[in-house]
């Protein structure tokens, strides 16, 4: 297949975009104009496969354009492109709201360049609080306006690409960590940290959390891209705890340096959710497990971060 992906530099985005050169597909990688991260997506594809990526430089306000330019046809397309995913960005309603607008105009353009299927990279923010297993029929109930924004997005969209003819798929992305990870995340914060052998200043980390690895994410939603039906599905691990044994094993695999402190940091704008996904329905549609255990994923990790930042000479 040819497949667009918009925000390709992002840290889910290039990974896809790697993952799908090597399956053996064409890709357009949608960038941002002088983007500081397209070199980073350059080092992300292998050389014998760099003769099957597009680099398109357009901005999402104007992504229609796509239709356009050179090579304008493609069979599918992944949109992982969205501003504000930080805390305090989440809680900005212009913002959430403006990707919402650019995003359906990327429906329109795949439609445009001939695609037969989009798919959509969504949030578990979009089902707000809770407290019992997460199934995707379950009712949405969002909190910040990054989860209400994802879930307008994914009513329209849906609606969109029926009277498109298109197959609309929906992946519920829980969380995801690993290398080029944004720095403020968790994973990122406390290896940076302990690695130096400071303190990590922690919430209260008693609710239910689910992680998924970087690479998985990326083969999940390729799973749902080749094999999955039209609809939402969640994307998460199949490893769930209380989140400070996540934080704990953290601390361990850091050699145990430094020393970290529960209940000084305050919630995040979603506040205290539950991360209980139940992964049955990607399972089923697509054949698609997730392969790394998370203490393999948080040494890939450690050992990418830069040795000013790690304090430590890498193997």
């Amino acid at each position: 297949m040819r497949v667009v992906v918009t925000g390709a530099t992002s840290f889910i985005g290039a990974v896809t975009v790697r993952q799908l050169l090597l399956k053996g597909h064409q890709v357009q990688a949608v960038v941002r104009p002088g983007s500081k991260r397209l070199k980073a997506l350059k080092d992300h594809v292998p050389k014998e496969v760099c003769s099957q990526v597009q680099i398109t430089e357009l901005e999402m306000e104007r992504i229609e354009e796509i239709q356009n330019r050179d090579s304008a046809s493609a069979d599918a397309w992944i949109h992982t492109c969205w501003e504000g995913a930080g805390s305090d960005n989440r809680t900005l309603r212009d913002v959430q709201q403006s990707n919402v607008e650019s995003s359906l105009k990327a429906v329109r353009a795949a439609f445009g360049m001939g695609c037969r299927r989009f798919l959509f990279t969504g949030s578990q923010a979009e089902y707000g609080i809770c407290s019992r297993l997460i199934t995707e029929d379950m009712p949405c109930n969002p909190v910040s306006e990054y989860g209400k924004a994802k879930r307008v997005f994914a009513v329209e969209a849906e609606e969109l690409c029926k009277s498109l003819a298109l197959d609309y798929i929906h992946g519920r992305i829980f969380s995801v960590y690993g290398p080029g990870d944004h720095p403020w995340s968790l994973v990122q914060s406390c290896l940076k940290t302990w690695s130096r052998g400071g303190e990590m200043k922690l919430g209260e980390c008693t609710q239910w959390w689910n992680f998924l690895y970087i690479e998985d994410a990326a083969s999940a939603l390729i799973s749902l891209l080749e094999r999955g039906e039209p609809g939402t599905y969640n994307v998460a691990g199949c490893d769930t705890r209380r989140l400070r044994e996540f934080v704990e094993e953290m601390y361990r695999l850091c050699g145990s340096q430094g020393s970290y402190v529960y209940g000084t940091r305050p919630q995040n704008a979603e506040g205290q959710a539950n991360l209980l996904p139940d992964i049955t329905k990607i399972r089923t549609h697509t054949g698609w497990e997730p392969k790394t255990p998370f203490a393999e994923g948080i040494y890939e990790t450690l050992h990418s971060l830069p040795e000013a930042d790690s304090g430590q000479t890498h193997i």
